[in-house]
C-alpha cells in the first residue's frame, strides 16, 4: 500500500471515529445484540431492522477505540438495503481481509476496504471485528451476547 492511500484509508477511518454514522437507537429494531472485547474494553450494541428479508436499517451504541469505532460505522452503512442473504458472505469477506496475512489477494469490499491493513496489527483485529461479530449474533439469534475472549 502506497503511503498516499494509507494516509487517505487512515483519514476515512478517523473521520468515522469522530463522526460515526447510523450511531444510537434504533426504535423498531427487529435483531440486536451486544458485544464486549475485554482486550481493551471496547463495548458496542448492534440494532438491525430486517423487513422483508431485507436489512432495512441498522444502527450501533457503545464506547470504544477509534478501529471499533470506525468498523462498527462502516459496517452500517455497506449493510443498509441489502438482503440478508448476502450478510453472511460479506461478514466472511471482512473476516478473512482482516485477518488472512501473507498478502492474500480479496476482492474490494468498496469503502471497508480503508480495514484491510488493521491485519498487519493482530492486536487489533478483535477491535475491527467485534461489530461484525455483534451483527452475526443478533441475525442468527434475535438477540444476544458476544465477547471476542
Amino acid at each position: 500500500m502506497t503511503a498516499g492511500l494509507r494516509d487517505l484509508y487512515q483519514e476515512v477511518i478517523f473521520d468515522h471515529y469522530r463522526n460515526p454514522r447510523n450511531r444510537g437507537a434504533l426504535a423498531g429494531a427487529s435483531h440486536d445484540a451486544e458485544g464486549h472485547n475485554p482486550l481493551c474494553g471496547d463495548n458496542v450494541k448492534v440494532h438491525v431492522r430486517v423487513e422483508g428479508g431485507v436489512v432495512r436499517d441498522v444502527s450501533f451504541e457503545g464506547e470504544g477505540c477509534a478501529i471499533s469505532t470506525a468498523s462498527a460505522s462502516l459496517m452500517t452503512e455497506a449493510l443498509k438495503g441489502r438482503p440478508l442473504e448476502e450478510i453472511a458472505p460479506l461478514v466472511e469477506q471482512f473476516h478473512a481481509m482482516v485477518t488472512e496475512t501473507g498478502g492474500a489477494a480479496h476482492p474490494s469490499l468498496g469503502k471497508l476496504d480503508v480495514l484491510a491493513g488493521v491485519r498487519e496489527f493482530p492486536a487489533r483485529v478483535k477491535c475491527a471485528t467485534l461489530a461484525w461479530h455483534t451483527l452475526r449474533a443478533a441475525l442468527e439469534h434475535g438477540h444476544g451476547r458476544v465477547s471476542t475472549e
